[in-house]
């Protein structure tokens, strides 16, 4: 009995073991998204993507669709950000100190999730199920894969707390709902030059202007 004992404890230890080998810490990767969005009870817009570029501390954010482009580059050592919108021909980058950007996502960095034994293959990765529970009292599902996690965990201030990579998740914005599928991944070197912030060409604003702008002030 205790020989049997000993096996079934050497083989728990054994399959720990090369489970956590398997684990992939992603220092640097661009991770594409197929994205899809509905405004109210209009049929879902497709066609869009979100690219999020890593690099260390540096990540990038790039969401294309058919109504323009938005950028936001984010330094999660400094704390400072950018957000880049090109829409209907306009150009504008909103500045974002580290008290900013805390602000923007404060909604964001207290979401906890219950994680679940269910599991879902999505492609080529085997994911599994969160139940992500927001300050608000608003909840969403997301699946994520646990052997893939991103080295830097603020990248995304939704998913810090997520032990692993989001592969698929759905995700309210205001009256606009947001649907993302991972597409591929890159592990290519990603040059430094794609963080760096704009130096001409945009209409330039602090994160308080835009605010005030957005209430009519």
């Amino acid at each position: 009995m205790k020989k049997i004992s000993r096996y079934i404890l050497v083989v728990t230890l054994l399959a720990g073991y090369y489970s956590a080998g398997a684990q992939r810490n992603i220092a640097e990767a661009t991770i594409a998204y197929d994205m899809t969005f509905q405004t109210g009870n209009g049929a879902p817009l497709t066609g869009a993507t979100t690219t999020v570029f890593l690099k260390g501390n540096n990540s990038r954010t790039d969401m294309v669709s058919a109504l323009g482009k938005e950028v936001t580059i984010f330094n999660s050592k400094s704390g400072n950000a950018v957000i880049i919108k090109e829409f209907s021909g306009q150009k504008l980058m909103i500045t974002l100190t580290k008290d900013n950007w805390k602000t923007k996502n404060k909604m964001y960095t207290d979401v906890k999730f219950e994680l679940t034994d269910e599991y879902k293959i999505i492609g080529t990765y085997k994911t599994r199920k969160a139940i992500a529970k927001m300050p608000d009292g608003k909840s969403f599902e997301v699946y994520y894969a646990p052997d893939l996690v991103p080295s830097n965990k603020d990248y995304d201030a939704t998913f810090t707390n997520l032990p692993g990579l989001a592969i698929e998740y759905e995700i309210e914005s205001g009256k606009m709902k947001f649907k993302y599928t991972l597409a591929k991944i890159n592990y290519d070197p990603v040059q430094v030059s794609q963080f760096d912030f704009p130096t001409s060409g945009y209409r330039i604003m602090t994160y308080e202007e835009n605010q005030n702008l957005k209430k009519g002030n």
